[in-house]
C-alpha cells in the first residue's frame, strides 16, 4: 500500500470493485438521467409509411405542370382514403400520409387555388418525390437506436418511444450515504466557537450527486471517534450501495477511516494516489457496500469526488462511459513542468483559453465557486507556453 496508484489504475480497480447494479424497468416520466441496461431496439418503421414534410398539395410528378382538380385532404391522423389519378391532387399537411398515387408534394406558396381548381404559379418542385419524407427515413424495424449504457437525454428519451417501446429497462440507483468527519466541524449558520469551522463538504458532495442518478442525500456527520465511526459504517453498509466518507483519510492521530473500516469488518483495497490534491484517497468494500474515503480539504474533496465518486455512482448504475471526457484547449498563460503526481488545477475556461485560478492550495474553497474546469498537467510534464494546448475536464 506505500506506492502511490496512478489516477487510471485506480479508477478501474474501484469500478472493480462491484459490477453495475440491476435494472429495472420503468416509465418513460422517470428516465431522464438514468442509463440503459439493454439496447433500444425499433419494433417499427419510422415514418411507417411515406409522409409529406411540408403544407401543400400531393400530386403525380407525371402530371407537371398542371392544373389538377382537388379530389381531397390528407392531415396528420386523418388520412385520405381516395386513390389520386391523372390531373388530381389532394390538399396536404406536414406529417400526413401520402394519399396512394401521389409521389410529390407541393408547398402551398408555389400553388394558386380557386374552388377546387389548382395552377402552378412558379416552376414547381423540380424533382419527383420532392417534400416527402421516405418510409424508415429515420430508422427501421431491428434497427438498434440507442446501446446499452447510453444515458437517457431528452432526445434520447424521444427517440426511445419513437421506436414503439413502453418502457425502458435501466440500472437502479445507487443509494449513497456521505459521512463528514471532524470535532471542528459545525453544521452551516450555526455559531462557531474558536477553532471551528462551517461543514462545507457535505452539502458540496450532496449537489454534486443531484446531477447524478443517486437519490437525494442528506449527509450524515460524525466526530473523530474511531468506535462511533466503524459503528456509523457498519450500519450504513446494511442499507446503502455506497458510503463516502470525507476527512480522516490521511495519517494523523485523528483520522480514523481506514482504522474503522477494518474495525466494521470491511476490506482495504488501495490508499494513496499519485495525484495533487486528493492523494489520500481510500477505497474499500464493507459487505455488499462501497466505502470511498476522500480528504477532507474541500479542493480535494472537490476533485477526487469529480474522477473517483461520480464516475463510481455511474458505474454502479449501468453508464457505459462512466468517466468524465477530457477535452483540450489551448493555455492563456504559461505553466509550470510536472512534479510527481499529476495536477489538477482549478481553472477557468474563458473565450476558448485555460487560466488556473489564482490559490491552487487544497484548503480553499473560493477558488472552486469560480473554476469551471480541471486542469491536468501529468506527472512530469514540461513546462508550456501560453497558447499550447492542454487537457481539461469541465466542471460546472
Amino acid at each position: 500500500m506505500s506506492a502511490l496508484l496512478a489516477v487510471e489504475e485506480a479508477q478501474a480497480r474501484l469500478f472493480a470493485l462491484h459490477e453495475p447494479l440491476a435494472s429495472e424497468n420503468i416509465a418513460f416520466s422517470e428516465s431522464l438521467g438514468r442509463h440503459l441496461s439493454d439496447d433500444v431496439i425499433a419494433l417499427r418503421d419510422q415514418p411507417a409509411a411515406p409522409i409529406s414534410a411540408m403544407d401543400g398539395y400531393a400530386i403525380r410528378f407525371d402530371d407537371l405542370p398542371g392544373p389538377w382538380t382537388i379530389i381531397g385532404e390528407s392531415a396528420a391522423g386523418a388520412a385520405s382514403d381516395r386513390i389520386v389519378g391523372p390531373g388530381e391532387a389532394t390538399r396536404i399537411f406536414t406529417g400526413a400520409l401520402l394519399p396512394s398515387g401521389t409521389d410529390t408534394v407541393i408547398v402551398q406558396e408555389d400553388v394558386a387555388r380557386a374552388g377546387d381548381a389548382l395552377t402552378l404559379t412558379t416552376d414547381g418542385p423540380g424533382a419527383r418525390g420532392r417534400h416527402i419524407r421516405a418510409r424508415a427515413a429515420d430508422f427501421a424495424a431491428g434497427d438498434c437506436l440507442l446501446a446499452a449504457g447510453t444515458r437517457l437525454t431528452p432526445g434520447a428519451i424521444a427517440a426511445a418511444a419513437m421506436s414503439g417501446a413502453g418502457q425502458l429497462a435501466v440500472g437502479r440507483r445507487p443509494r449513497v450515504a456521505i459521512v463528514t468527519t471532524g470535532d471542528e466541524l459545525v453544521q452551516p449558520g450555526r455559531p462557531l466557537a474558536p477553532g471551528q469551522i462551517p461543514e462545507s463538504n457535505g452539502v458540496m458532495l450532496a449537489a454534486m450527486l443531484a446531477g447524478e442518478v443517486a437519490p437525494a442525500v442528506q449527509p450524515h456527520h460524525l466526530p473523530d471517534d474511531r468506535a462511533k465511526l466503524a459503528s456509523a459504517l457498519k450500519e450504513l453498509a446494511r442499507r446503502h450501495d455506497v458510503i463516502v466518507t470525507v476527512g480522516g483519510a490521511s495519517v494523523g492521530d485523528h483520522d480514523h477511516v481506514r482504522g474503522a473500516l477494518g474495525d466494521a469488518g470491511g476490506r482495504l483495497d488501495f490508499w494513496k494516489i499519485a495525484m495533487k490534491p486528493g492523494k489520500p484517497l481510500i477505497a474499500g468494500t464493507l459487505g455488499d457496500a462501497i466505502l470511498l474515503g476522500l480528504p477532507g480539504n474541500p479542493s480535494s474533496a472537490f476533485v477526487t469526488a469529480t474522477l473517483f465518486l461520480l464516475p463510481l455512482v455511474r458505474h454502479l448504475a449501468g453508464a457505459g462511459a462512466p468517466l468524465p471526457p477530457v477535452h483540450q484547449a489551448p493555455l492563456a498563460a504559461p505553466l509550470g513542468e510536472g512534479g510527481t503526481r499529476r495536477d489538477y488545477l482549478r481553472a477557468r475556461l474563458e473565450n476558448g483559453r485555460l487560466t488556473p485560478m489564482i490559490g491552487q492550495e487544497s484548503g480553499r474553497t473560493l477558488p472552486l465557486a469560480s473554476a469551471n474546469a480541471l486542469l491536468i498537467r501529468d506527472i512530469g510534464a514540461p513546462a508550456r507556453a501560453g497558447g499550447d494546448m492542454a487537457d481539461y475536464i469541465v466542471i460546472a
